[in-house]
């Protein structure tokens, strides 16, 4: 780092300092968290004011409050310094080669990669995998994770994203639900509640259209975050609900839930595995993804190209 460089980077005691005193509004209570006393707190903001030739902290007796310029240094450096909080964990952590840890979407987990785990660990006994449930997407270099399952489009930014399958999305009701309103036809469904999973509201438009149903805005009932709550609703009776056939082949073999019309819609998101392109330097992550990609492939009801 030349000396240009350098000067352009205060200390980072006057800046921990600064930031949790922002955070509190208040010197004593920085002091605490930082494990200093109120008056080197104060001390250290004034070295950083005299080091940036301005004034962070406007003094009202007692009570310091942000200045203009203050605030918008916080702001800007508050995220920086969290980033550098989550990689010096990382480099902490010093995981071994052999341990991976993959994010996933919930229903996905329980009801796809849990079955299959055991084939994984007879192929490969040295490695292991833990498993987060993650349904929001994140930035690899803020987080630990190797890789993530990803439902949507190719579009995750920095990664590569290796095709698993589509899914294939199917009405189910309770039995019961079905008989008690005599469902004869798809334009029978638009009388019962329709269940939706939040993120897919649309769904059932999608349906009834592909259906040949004329629904010009179906009466969308409640809405579930997850699709296996979605199937317990359903389940119990309390409307239709549209889930992918691969998340609920155990309620469909048990006959908890049945599936009334043989009329499944897709469309062009799907599964993807996804992963910073530097992963595939570990020999144990190519091992769990020449796994899980071929275990997708056994999965997959359409040609993909």
């Amino acid at each position: 780092m030349n000396d240009a460089a350098r000067r352009l980077l205060p200390p980072m005691a006057a800046l921990h300092c600064f930031a949790a005193a922002a955070r509190h509004g208040n010197f004593s209570a920085a002091g605490k968290e930082v494990g200093l006393t109120q008056s080197a707190v104060s001390r250290q903001i004034a070295h950083l004011e005299s080091w940036l030739q301005m004034t962070l902290f406007e003094r009202r007796g007692r009570r310091v409050v942000l200045s203009a310029e203050g605030s918008d240094y916080a702001e800007a450096i508050t995220p920086a310094l969290e980033r550098i909080r989550r990689a010096t964990a990382r480099a902490l952590e010093r995981r071994p080669e052999q341990e991976l840890s993959i994010s996933t979407l919930p229903s996905f987990g329980m009801r796809w990669l849990a079955p299959r785990l055991p084939g994984l660990t007879e192929r490969h006994p040295d490695l292991i995998v833990n498993f987060l449930a993650r349904s929001d997407e994140f930035d690899f270099a803020d987080e630990s994770f190797d890789a993530a399952i990803h439902f949507g489009l190719p579009d995750w930014p920095h990664v590569e994203h290796d095709l698993l399958f589509r899914e294939a999305a199917i009405p189910i009701a309770s039995p019961r639900l079905l008989a008690d309103h005599a469902v004869k036809t798809p334009a029978d469904l638009a009388r019962l509640p329709l269940l939706v999973q939040s993120s897919r509201r649309n769904a059932w438009s999608q349906w009834f259209t592909q259906a040949g149903v004329a629904v010009p805005a179906p009466a969308i009932g409640p809405s579930f975050e997850h699709f296996l709550m979605l199937a317990q609703a359903a389940a119990a009776g309390a409307g239709v609900a549209l889930i992918p056939s691969f998340l609920i082949e155990p309620e469909l073999r048990s006959g908890a839930l049945v599936c009334p019309f043989d009329l499944p819609i897709s469309g062009e998101q799907a599964y993807y595995l996804v992963y910073p392109p530097d992963r595939l330097a570990n020999p144990m992550f190519r091992h769990f993804r020449d796994w899980i990609v071929r275990e997708a492939r056994g999965d997959r009801q359409e040609p993909v190209t």
